[in-house]
């Protein structure tokens, strides 16, 4: 029931947005002209960092950031972005309203996605019955599952896949009880619960770094990239191939590997 009701939300929203275009006369975009939906950290952050560089090439890159994960393709399916930039594949692929639609033009970077506690400083000391809070979208929610199950806390049924839900639990040793929030809302929840399975951009933006502060964390070579993802037919549009250029760069790598300490791992 809770994911009809976001594929209903997110219908909702392709609806409205597109009605915003319409009533703006259908006006096109210069072909110079970038608009790109970013989380705030680190996204936005690192697009900042190539603006300047955009700019030498030609292009007005314009950032504009948003803080949940649906109406960045929202608004990228309508046409009021030309890519954006806060989604790995998992996640990109895991709704139908924009999956058809939507492609990966590249990758970026990876967050290690982390278990934090304020209560508790080691996995360990969780203790029978602990409360763990997990993002409430099958994709996130399931990475969360993933991570708790590759340290040995919890055991999955064989098919439960990238998508594995509360419901695929076959092995719960610790009788652990799972609370399914916004991804948003998880460092807030920190309080409320013995542990929470947090993204990396909302740790960061809370001030939290995930080598330093999570008991655990999946690793760079996780199936977790996050994207520039554009409409279908534009991987290969000038704007997006002078943007691949300024990204996939050695000012990037080395920006983010001083500027996060571990917290973000270039993917190139």
């Amino acid at each position: 029931m809770k994911h009809f009701f976001s594929l209903f939300l997110a219908c909702l929203l392709v609806l409205s947005v597109s009605q915003t275009v319409e009533a703006r006369g259908g006006a096109q975009q210069s072909d110079t002209v970038l608009r790109i939906g970013a989380s705030p950290v680190p996204h936005g952050e690192i697009l900042e960092l190539v603006r300047s560089d955009m700019a030498e090439r030609g292009f007005d890159l314009r950032i504009i950031e948003f803080t949940d994960y649906i109406q960045p393709n929202m608004a990228l399916l309508s046409g009021d972005l030309e890519a954006n930039y806060f989604q790995h594949i998992p996640y990109l692929e895991s709704n139908p309203v924009w999956s058809g639609d939507l492609a990966s033009a590249f990758g970026v970077h990876v967050e290690p996605f982390g278990l934090y506690s304020e209560r508790h400083r080691n996995i360990n000391d969780l203790p029978a019955g602990a409360s763990i809070a997990i993002p409430n979208d099958p994709v996130n929610g399931g990475r969360a599952l993933l991570l708790l199950q590759s340290h040995g806390l919890i055991r999955l049924r064989p098919d439960a896949g990238l998508r594995a839900s509360p419901l695929d639990i076959a092995d719960n040793p610790r009788n652990f009880r799972f609370q399914e929030l916004e991804a948003a809302q998880m460092p807030r929840s920190l309080g409320d619960v013995d542990a929470a399975c947090i993204n990396g951009n909302f740790a960061l933006q809370a001030g939290l770094n995930p080598l330093r502060d999570a008991l655990i964390i999946d690793g760079g070579d996780s199936p977790y990239v996050n994207i520039i993802a554009v409409r279908r037919g534009m991987e290969n549009d000038p704007r997006i191939a002078a943007l691949r250029q300024v990204l996939l760069s050695q000012k990037v790598r080395e920006f983010i590997l001083s500027h996060y300490g571990g917290g973000v791992v270039a993917a190139f």
